[in-house]
């Protein structure tokens, strides 16, 4: 598709803009290097430019078994995370201004971030978008309540377009939310430092992420289909065997089909034949599982669980399982799967709430079980440390959510 000379403009604007002042306080450079240089190749008008492609759909495939079964693994391991706000690397909290006071007012502020939400309904809502489009957002507003600083509540990712002409300025819009009703609600435009965007698989060539969902989609569909042929060849409604029968009239033939129909099909009866010669039975199929399709089924499962980083027998495929592989298994899943994710949404947090939000740039949040697996691994671990003088009791006990002794 054509695109208009507005549109090359604004694309031009973008990837040559300069604002007026960093954030070190400094003027910046312009941009020699273009910004999603292909975007003109794959959208069409300006109008048009930055749609989630099919959100719809995808959201459909996330309320199947099998996709639903793949997005909880990764959402409910992340939401049911213990959390905690500490000092950023190369500051400590004694050293940071009213710093007990301030990690004690952001993990009231994390546990009801606002009036509707706790900490895990809000994290599953994001962590949903974030695993099944790669759009999670969070609208993030300064409550003006010094007890509770922040207000933060989960937004349709799907729903958020683009400002193309954003400057660079966290204090200028650059995503609009943009909805199907009409009215002054349509379309609500949102400051940089009002929305956290969190894109999975960012690149370079879209503005957008990429969900887990969206790289199974196919594989998810081609499943879908396996399984519904087949359910109907389970359930016996595809017939897999006809008579053959030869030298009748016409009249004999529709004689004996309606016959068939009305007096034996359905009912268990013992059919008999009057005819000369011996039917011949057509057998379409085996009669056997192989005619489920239960191995290319399988297949499907493993390529749906490797496109969510998960062992197969995440999804139930347990062929070739047994107590020393699955130990090892869990770890992988653990480490590819929940653990990337898990910090890509602290990341956000911790940069677009509390450092740009507030200006607390000194304290961040981090999730206390991405780092040890299992509590004795953890604990042990802690244990040396302390022992060598790395951390202090207080320290220890931050990591595990006790209170400092006095």
């Amino acid at each position: 598709m054509k695109i208009t000379e507005t549109v090359r403009g604004a694309w031009r604007r973008i990837a040559g803009v300069s604002s007026t002042s960093s954030l070190t306080g400094g003027a910046e450079k312009k941009r020699r290097t273009s910004g999603l240089p292909s975007i003109f190749n794959s959208y069409g008008p300006l109008t048009e430019a930055m749609p989630k492609p099919t959100p719809y759909n995808l959201r459909r495939f996330s309320e199947t078994p099998i996709a639903r079964r793949a997005i909880n693994c990764i959402k409910d391991r992340i939401a049911g995370m213990r959390w905690r706000i500490q000092p950023r690397h190369g500051y400590a909290l004694d050293a940071i201004p009213e710093g007990a006071l301030r990690v004690r007012t952001l993990t009231d502020n994390f546990d009801a971030p606002n009036p509707d939400d706790s900490f895990r309904s809000f994290a599953e809502q994001v962590l949903e978008d974030i695993i099944v489009g790669g759009y999670g957002a969070v609208e993030v507003q300064a409550s003006g309540d010094p007890a509770r600083p922040l207000l933060m509540w989960p937004v349709d990712g799907a729903s958020i377009r683009m400002n193309v002409e954003w400057n660079g300025s966290p204090h200028s819009q650059r995503y609009m939310q943009v909805s199907n009703q009409s009215g002054p609600n349509s379309q609500i435009k949102l400051d940089d430092d009002e929305l956290s965007y969190i894109r999975l698989n960012p690149r370079t060539h879209t503005p957008f992420g990429l969900g887990r969902l969206e790289v199974a989609f196919e594989t998810i569909n081609a499943f879908l289909g396996a399984h519904r042929y087949a359910s109907r060849l389970a359930s016996n409604t595809v017939v897999q065997y006809a008579l053959w029968l030869q030298d009748l009239t016409p009249e004999h033939h529709e004689r004996l089909i309606r016959w068939w129909q009305d007096e034996i099909e359905g009912t268990g009866k013992v059919p008999i034949l009057s005819v000369e010669s011996k039917p011949e039975v057509l057998r379409f199929g085996g009669g056997t599982d192989a005619d489920l399709r239960l191995q290319w089924q399988e297949f499907l499962l493993r390529v749906v669980a490797n496109a969510f980083d998960l062992p197969p027998f995440y999804l139930g495929v347990e062929r070739d399982v047994n107590r020393s592989t699955a130990g090892e298994m869990n770890d992988l899943a653990f480490r590819q799967a929940i653990v990337p994710t898990a910090r890509l949404l602290a990341e956000h947090l911790t940069r677009d709430a509390i450092a740009k939000k507030l200006g607390w740039t000194d304290l961040e949040f981090v999730f206390a079980d991405v780092d040890a697996t299992d509590p004795m691994e953890e604990a042990q671990i802690q244990q040396i440390l302390l022992q060598n003088g790395v951390l202090t009791v207080n320290e220890v006990r931050r990591m595990r959510g006790l209170p400092e002794l006095g």
